[in-house]
Parts: C-alpha cells; structure tokens; sequence
C-alpha cells in the first residue's frame, strides 16, 4: 500500500506524517508532495519518498498520485488568506486531486475537512447527519464554505471511495494555535466554549478513516471530549481574563460543538487526550 499526504508543511501535516510512518507495516510506503524541496528531507529522513511540486499544478498532481492507493489530503489554506486562495486550495485543487486519484486508481481519499463546514450551531452537539452550511464565523473567510463544497463535489465522484474527517480546533505539541486563540477568544463571552482536539488525536482519527473497511461515503467528526471557555483559553495561556468577557453573553453556545459519537461507535475512536488539561499534564501542549 502506497499512501500519498498532501499539506505536509503545515501544521497538522507535518505532525501526521510522522505518526503514519511509525505505524506502517511491511509493504506500506508513504508519499508526500511538498512545493520546497528542502522542506521534504525531513521526511525523507523518516522513510518517506518526497514527490515536489504544486497541489495546483495539474502535471506534479500526475507524478502525486502515480502507483498510490490511497491519498490523505492534509492542504488547506485558512485564517488570513485572501478568499481567491482559500477557494483555489481548499476547493478547486482538492477537487483536482480527487479527480486525479480517480483517473489514476486510486482506492481510498481522506479528506480533511472542519466542523466549521456546520455553521451556525442546533441547540446541541452537531451530528455529521447536520446540514452542511457554513456561517457564522467572519474571521475563517471562505475556508468553511469552500471545504463544505469540496466535500459534497468529493463524495460525488463516482467509483472513489472518499471518507472525510471534519476537526474540531487543532492544537498541541508546540502548535502555536493554542496561543491564537486569543486573537479572538478575547472579544467572547467568558463562558463562550471552543472544541478541540489534539494533533495525537487528529492522528488516530484520520489513521481509523484511512484503514477502516466500510467507511466509503461517511464524514466524521474529530474532536476531544471537553470543549473549553474564553476564561479557560486564557488561563491556559497565563494570561488575565479581560473583565468585558463577564460582560457579553454567548450568541450561539453550540456554535462549532461537534459529536463524536460515530467515530466512536463505528471506528472505535477513543480521545488519547480527552481535554486540554490532560494535555497539559503530560506535558503535550
């Protein structure tokens, strides 16, 4: 089994590539596309042959996917990118690759996707049952709706067995999102909740959807067990809470809180680190 990565400078790539090495058996090789050719001898250092070119380039798409089994598509271009690129990567050039996968045989596509995809939240834990209608963020830009898209035109194409995973909040092992998310967690409500998960569990979510046998057609939510508050975030950060956050009242309490309950249930996904605070206990942030 050949298992090719995309997104694999990013943050989530760069920490998933890693743990899909160290868990293959013989016969299973990994594949990464990287743009830098310097940015890929890490990964070559690691066991991994190194494909360079762009997701976008229709051409280094072809030598990509050649002789893969499957793809694991990590790219996306979110927070401060102009809507133009946000739809060019999120949308067109997963959508591209999908296709290419398609023409080139390709068994399984894992697309890596967001809760944001919900929009505004049901009064509940949303369910990848919900609508898929992105809103209610103005920061994201056009990444939520042009993951959404990219999803539906992915589970569209006939005869490839697609299986997309939608994070909650990645965080951990030295990612500075943790840090960020007081760039706008400081203009909530103290009680205003955002779901997380960490980078170990965004790695065994995407691991089960890769492996897992039926899972053809499905979406599934990939998140912790306790979504955490405006004051928790700061805390978290060592940083005073502003006396506002006691002020405002939480618009939307369900906004982006995601179920996990079939991942659970149908690929015995367990959270390796259930909250931020285990996290932080094992020294993991």
């Amino acid at each position: 089994m050949l298992t090719l990565v995309t997104g694999t400078t990013g943050q989530v790539g760069r920490r998933f590539v890693p743990r899909l090495l160290a868990q293959a058996v013989a016969g299973e090789k990994v594949r990464v596309l990287v743009r830098d050719a310097a940015r890929g001898e890490r990964f070559a250092e690691l066991g991994a042959e190194v494909v360079v070119g762009d997701l976008r380039d229709a051409e280094a798409l072809g030598k990509a996917v050649a002789g893969v089994d499957a793809v694991v598509n990590v790219a996306a271009a979110f927070r401060g990118v102009p809507d133009e690129e946000a739809w060019a990567v999120n949308r067109d050039a997963a959508v591209e690759l999908g296709r290419a996968a398609l023409a080139s045989g390709v068994r399984r596509f894992v697309q890596v996707s967001t809760g944001l995809v919900y929009g505004l939240g049901r009064g509940r834990p949303l369910t990848e049952d919900d609508e898929v209608r992105p809103g209610g963020g103005a920061m994201w830009g056009a990444y939520p709706e042009a993951k959404g898209v990219a999803e539906r035109e992915l589970f569209a194409l006939d005869g490839l067995d697609v299986r997309v995973g939608r994070l909650a909040f990645v965080y951990g092992e030295g990612d500075p999102h943790l840090a960020q998310s007081l760039m706008w967690a400081g203009d909530w409500a103290a009680a205003q909740r955002l779901h997380m998960v960490h980078h170990a569990d965004v790695a065994q979510g995407l691991l089960r959807l890769l492996h897992a046998p039926g899972a053809a057609g499905r979406a599934y939510n990939i998140a912790d067990d306790a979504p955490v508050t405006a004051v928790e975030l700061h805390q978290l950060n060592g940083v005073d809470v502003p006396a506002g956050l006691y002020e405002r009242t939480d618009p939307d309490p369900f906004f982006q809180l995601t179920s996990t309950e079939r991942i659970r249930r149908e690929l015995g996904y367990r959270p390796l680190y259930p909250s931020v605070y285990a996290a932080r206990d094992a020294g993991a942030l």
